[in-house]
């Protein structure tokens, strides 16, 4: 898809790895719609991409929130006209083993809370925006990309019930939406990070840092862009749809 002129929603897109993407697509010509939930923040990427003669829009939005995403893709679609691409990249981490037992005794067990509410961000989320990206696609009769952002966690990780069951969860909803929408010229993507250098990376104990860049085969992490550029290639590429790419440095779980 040309992304030239094309509005693209980008959950999570004011800091990160969907700041990068919002970059990347805007760059090359795409009006970004950059979605989250601190007003603040996403007034201070808009500002920055600005500068970098970047199109981009701040909306606030909790993705957990079915009438806060339904208002909000509504009010895209009035200030800037229908999504072509929506990029489904917030998600939060909520770590916990299932349970701990000392002597046969079981003393702590991942809270409901804590699964429900990385599902509800991780898995509803991608589904409200997903829904209302297609919806605008499908109305405006030319087509469209929607790209979810999973993890290599999603093949199941120690102490990430709720969150690899959600990014799993991700990508079968790449898969389904890739066969159900077709016929509407719609296509989906799913890009699977591994360690990607963030502020919360880079200020790990050197140790634990060269620990993990040194179980990748690569023998780093990857970098934001690297992650964008994946997500720009769903875009670019007319014959992909309902598949994932692993961006991962050749790291597996």
């Amino acid at each position: 898809m040309k992304i030239n002129d094309k509005t693209i929603a980008i959950t999570g897109g004011a800091r990160g790895l969907g700041y990068a993407m919002a970059q990347r697509l805007g760059s090359q010509g795409a009006s970004v719609a950059l979605l989250d939930k601190s007003a603040e923040i996403l007034d201070e990427a808009v500002s920055a991409l600005t500068v970098q003669g970047i199109t981009a829009h701040a909306f606030p939005l909790d993705v957990a929130d079915e009438a806060s995403v339904i208002e909000t893709f509504a009010d895209i679609a009035q200030r800037l006209g229908p999504v072509a691409g929506c990029i489904n990249n917030a998600g939060i981490t909520d770590d916990a083993l299932l349970l701990k037992a000392e002597a046969g005794a079981v003393t702590k067990r991942m809270s409901f809370e804590s699964w429900k509410r990385v599902i509800d961000v991780n898995l509803t989320g991608v589904f409200l925006c997903g829904r209302e990206a297609a919806t605008q696609m499908v109305e405006a009769g030319q087509g469209g990309v929607i790209v979810n952002i999973s993890s290599i966690s999603r093949a199941g990780n120690m102490g990430q019930s709720n969150y690899a069951a959600a990014k799993a969860g991700v990508h079968a909803l790449t898969v389904t939406w890739g066969k159900e929408l077709a016929r509407y010229g719609i296509r989906t993507g799913t890009v699977a990070p591994g360690f990607i250098e963030t502020p919360m990376t880079a200020a790990m104990r050197p140790d634990m840092y060269e620990r993990i860049a040194g179980s990748v085969p690569l023998k780093r992490l990857g970098e934001a862009d690297n992650i964008a550029q994946s997500v720009a290639f769903v875009f670019d590429n007319d014959y992909f749809t309902g598949r994932i790419i692993e961006c991962d440095g050749g790291l597996r779980f």
